[in-house]
Formats: C-alpha cells, sequence, structure tokens
C-alpha cells in the first residue's frame, strides 16, 4: 500500500512539473508583417501590360537625354496618349518636351520594379509629375483588402523617395490619387485619408503635393461621366481638367 501512495505521488509530481513547462514556454511570435507594396516585382500573367512594361522601359533607354516633364503611373497616366487623352497631350508637347512612363494596371511595387531595370538611368527630367497607388487599394477575390492604408501609403512613398535618389535635381509633382467609384464608397474614403498622408511629404522645395480630386467630382459627391466615364479613369475633358490644374507650376518652373 505504502508503495503504491508511492507511485500516486511520484506521478502527481511529474504532471505538475510538466504543466508549469508548458506554461512556462513562450507562443510562438505572429509572423512579421511583410509590406509586398515595397518590393519589386515585373508585371505578369496580363500579355498587354508586360508589353507596356517593356515598351516604356525601352522608351527610356532608346532616348535618354533631357525632358522637361516624366510622367510616372498606372492607367490613368498610361492613358494620356490613349484617344481619351491624346489631343491633350499633343497639345502640352507643344510646349514640353514629355516621356510617358505609365503602365496600365501598375501598382508601387511594380513602378519600383522599372526603377530596378533602368527606367530613370538617362534621364533628366526638370519635373516628375508621379501618381501611383490606386491599383493597391482593391480587394482580394475573398473581399479582403490586398493592402492596409500604411501599404499603401508607405509604397508611394517609397516611389517618390526612389525618384529622389535617382534624380535629384528633379522636382517631384506628386498628385493625390483620384477619386474612384460613381459614389460615395469605403475605397474613395482610404484613398482619400491616404492623400492626407502624402500631402505631408510636400517640403515646398523638392517634392510638391498637389490634389485637384474635388474637381472630378460633383455637389453631390459622384464622379460625373462627363469627366470620368468609368469613375476611374478620366477622358478628354478630365485630362483638360489635369492639366489646367497642373499649369501654374508648371508655368513657374518651366517659364513656357
Amino acid at each position: 500500500m505504502k508503495n503504491k501512495i508511492l507511485i500516486v505521488v511520484a506521478l502527481v509530481a511529474v504532471l505538475a512539473s510538466n504543466a508549469g513547462a508548458q506554461s512556462n514556454t513562450p507562443a510562438a511570435a505572429p509572423a512579421a508583417h511583410k509590406n509586398v507594396a515595397l518590393i519589386p516585382v515585373p508585371r505578369s500573367g496580363d500579355e498587354w501590360a508586360m508589353n507596356r512594361q517593356s515598351f516604356v522601359l525601352h522608351r527610356a533607354k532608346a532616348a535618354p537625354g533631357a525632358y522637361d516633364l516624366e510622367f510616372i503611373g498606372d492607367s490613368i497616366t498610361d492613358y494620356w496618349e490613349e484617344e481619351v487623352g491624346t489631343n491633350v497631350w499633343r497639345e502640352l508637347g507643344t510646349k514640353y518636351k514629355m516621356i510617358n512612363m505609365g503602365v496600365s494596371g501598375d501598382r508601387t511595387e511594380h513602378v519600383l520594379w522599372r526603377f530596378e531595370q533602368g527606367q530613370l538611368d538617362g534621364i533628366k527630367a526638370k519635373v516628375a509629375v508621379v501618381m501611383i497607388g490606386t491599383n493597391n487599394s482593391g480587394k482580394k477575390k475573398d473581399g479582403t483588402e490586398m493592402y492596409s492604408d500604411t501599404d499603401i501609403l508607405e509604397g508611394v512613398t517609397a516611389v517618390v523617395n526612389e525618384v529622389r535618389r535617382r534624380q535629384p535635381e528633379t522636382k517631384i509633382l506628386l498628385l493625390g490619387i483620384f477619386p474612384r467609384g460613381k459614389t460615395f464608397n469605403a475605397q474613395r474614403g482610404r484613398l482619400l485619408e491616404i492623400n492626407q498622408a502624402l500631402a505631408k511629404l510636400d517640403d515646398s522645395k523638392n517634392i510638391f503635393y498637389l490634389d485637384f480630386g474635388s474637381q472630378l467630382i460633383e455637389k453631390d459627391g459622384s464622379i460625373s461621366k462627363s469627366i470620368m466615364p468609368d469613375a476611374l479613369h478620366p477622358n478628354e475633358a478630365g485630362y483638360r481638367i489635369w492639366a489646367a490644374a497642373m499649369a501654374p507650376k508648371l508655368q513657374q518652373w518651366l517659364g513656357k
């Protein structure tokens, strides 16, 4: 009987020791967040976008030298040269020497990848017009956000910083991300909050922030089809608003 009692006591002690060891084991640390908006990657899976990406890279390498304006962005920048924006683009081209580096569908990480591939090498632009980030604000198939607001802010900031690093003599005209969606919506609200933070990058020396999104919406908050037919991309009227909004700064800097 005495031996049985000793065995039971020993088992209780072992179990207590194991329980204590388990409770003292530190919990596994959560995986560190990786902001993919900062990790340069090329476009893939979209043949048209991949061709456009190759085209704008080749164009910069094939025609290095001095420019008045370089435009950096996604489809909203790309379409300056498409039917909807080409008339305004040609008019600007009579005043300024310009190069368009917009690729439809690009996110911040794609622009950063193009920089790594030499997009800005050999280009000496007086002014860089930058607008990127709207494609980072979409949702995954399961309805969750692709990127947090902070991710997007950091991605756009990284693009601006890379232009500064690679082209220290270039003035940057950073544009607020355009409103999108026919009426008020959560995505548009996110972009407004991100724009508020982007405005803080303006140092009045090298980086200048310009937001004319309010000119693209109606009094009731809707986006007019006469300016942005798909509530995302400007038509000719929208590009004229864009050109007019830039005009005072361009006149000040370029004197044309």
